[in-house]
């Protein structure tokens, strides 16, 4: 693990960088890096290669790319990024804030893995035991996401069997 800088602060450890399906909210990928990786270096190994559409934070632009290799019929729908001489006009904003209402869904599986299962500090020394506790997080995540929809599915099934 590695430390890295965010504004004036310092921080130690590592990042997750999982792929949802915006459909069912599932996680189907998931990438444990230390924290001095940028987050646009893992896109290729968060892509399955059947996406329709890719959502992403500004990160992730200018990786047209790698969409293309990984994900050829996938639309990319990442965030607008603006700078000193080229700030957002309006127009992107607005597409932004649209883009952000899809994206809510990845972040409210981090809510699940942080608050759920506790994953919002590293418990191990060493990039490894960690990511496997990650894994281990996101595959029970996938579970409480996905509750109502095989419980339902159960029901339904034992009211079959009787009928």
């Amino acid at each position: 693990m590695h430390q890295t800088r965010k504004g004036n602060q310092w921080h130690f450890g590592m990042k997750a960088h999982i792929g949802v399906d915006s459909n069912t909210r599932l996680i189907h990928s998931v990438v444990a890096t230390a924290a001095n990786v940028h987050d646009s270096q893992v896109l290729g190994d968060l892509l399955h290669g059947n996406e329709t559409r890719v959502w992403g934070d500004s990160a992730y632009t200018g990786q047209k790319q790698v969409l293309a290799e990984k994900a050829p019929d996938a639309k990319d729908f990442t965030h607008a990024k603006g700078n000193r001489n080229r700030p957002l006009t309006e127009e992107d904003r607005s597409r932004n804030r649209n883009k952000s209402r899809i994206r809510a869904r990845v972040e409210h599986q981090f809510g699940v893995i942080k608050r759920q299962f506790g994953f919002s500090k590293v418990r191990y020394r060493g990039l490894a035991k960690n990511a496997h506790r990650l894994f281990v997080a996101c595959a029970l995540s996938n579970l409480v996401m996905a509750k109502k929809s095989l419980l339902k599915r159960r029901r339904w099934e034992l009211q079959a069997s009787f009928a």
